[in-house]
């Protein structure tokens, strides 16, 4: 092949399987992703919603839960949509530079991710360990900046990842034996030497896992020394469970990462759709759990749901709310008329006392007249 034909080749648009070898189950498997995509988009924007209208939430731990519910949401729109567009319309076909775009997503914010995380127990450790300082050392603007740091970072290291990837010929098969754009599967069908962005990704994978887990080790290590040296067992345990959503969410994020990544890289011998619904359940299943944690974990989180949907609630109602204020209006003498004709209850029981008198036969309005007369 020529350098010109090789050259137009690689940016011919690319074909993703979806779930190799059970594309008849395509339109079952579909299921359970559309209804975890659904519950993320809710679940994440009740926490948003819940933290910018709650002002009792406008503190640094409740930012960082909102940073997180962007990055579950960017996560799963990022990849589902088009999951389900293979699932549902059998619509294979990614552009070249999108296939590219959507793998910078993926893999930034994962990195932004685990720096937000980091940012996070860091909180806990002021907050726990250093309580007297909080609110000097965490402020809002300080919160805002560690979380544009974090996506700074991601973006950084990753933008150079894209660079080498786009610049490899891709003249093999167009099509990706994955549902999405999965860096190793890309990779795999390239014509040149990869060696260099894989090495690099190795290592930018290695430096930002490895340094926010040790520094996250170290920071719960220490708000654990501080814990147990509490007088009380009630005091413990308060501490302890302030910090377990957090270190939920963490476990999720790094075990499910690191499984996911060794079965890309290593087989075991696995079916090749087991290793793609591992990497499928990774992008999805973890942005939908994240917010249940947070309103089961943390009680303010959940009050401040609780009062988002009685706003909610409330504006539903309030049409009639202002329905109900003419009754107001009116003379006295009608009023008795509207609240037994408009109320349930009343009317109800007014009809109960008509039944007994053996007044049926008069009609309603006018035994209500009489009635309150």
């Amino acid at each position: 092949m020529s350098t010109a034909n090789r050259s137009n080749a690689s940016f011919l648009p690319f074909l993703l399987t979806g779930i190799p070898g059970l594309e008849a189950l395509h339109m079952w498997i579909s299921i359970p992703f559309c209804f975890t995509y659904i519950m993320t988009l809710l679940g994440n924007s009740m926490v948003l919603l819940a933290v910018r209208l709650d002002k009792n939430l406008h503190e640094p731990m409740y930012y960082f839960i909102s940073m997180l519910a962007v990055i579950d949401l960017t996560f799963s729109t990022a990849v589902v949509p088009k999951m389900l567009g293979i699932f549902w319309l059998d619509s294979r076909e990614i552009g070249f530079e999108a296939c590219f775009i959507q793998m910078f997503f993926i893999h930034t914010f994962t990195a932004v991710e685990s720096g937000v995380l980091l940012a996070m127990s860091f909180d806990r450790y002021i907050a726990i360990c250093n309580p007297l300082r909080y609110n000097t050392i965490l402020t809002s603007s300080s919160t805002i900046q560690m979380g544009l740091l974090s996506l700074a970072r991601g973006a950084g290291v990753m933008t150079p990842l894209m660079c080498l990837l786009t610049n490899l010929p891709y003249c093999k098969t167009r099509v990706i034996p994955h549902s999405y754009c999965e860096h190793m599967a890309v990779v795999e069908l390239a014509c040149a030497d990869p060696s260099v962005s894989d090495l690099y990704s190795l290592i930018v994978a290695t430096l930002l896992v490895g340094t926010d887990s040790v520094f996250i080790t170290f920071s719960y290590g220490m708000i654990l020394k501080s814990v147990m040296r509490l007088p009380s067992q009630e005091a413990r345990l308060k501490a302890l469970r302030t910090c377990g959503s957090h270190v939920s969410i963490i476990l999720m994020f790094y075990i499910g990462g690191l499984l996911s990544m060794y079965l890309q890289m290593f087989s075991f011998g696995l079916a090749p759709h087991v290793q793609v619904l591992v990497a499928d359940f990774y992008l999805t299943v973890p942005p939908m759990l994240n917010p249940l944690i947070y309103g089961i974990k943390m009680k303010q989180i959940q009050e401040g749901i609780f009062k988002l949907l009685q706003q909610l609630a409330g504006l539903s109602i309030a049409q009639a709310d202002k329905d109900n204020v003419t009754y107001l209006l009116l003379p006295r003498g009608i009023n008795p008329i509207i609240y037994g004709v408009r109320t349930k209850e009343i009317r109800e029981r007014l009809l109960k006392i008509l039944k007994k008198r053996g007044l049926m036969s008069i009609p309603f309005k006018a035994a209500a007249t009489s009635k309150w007369r």
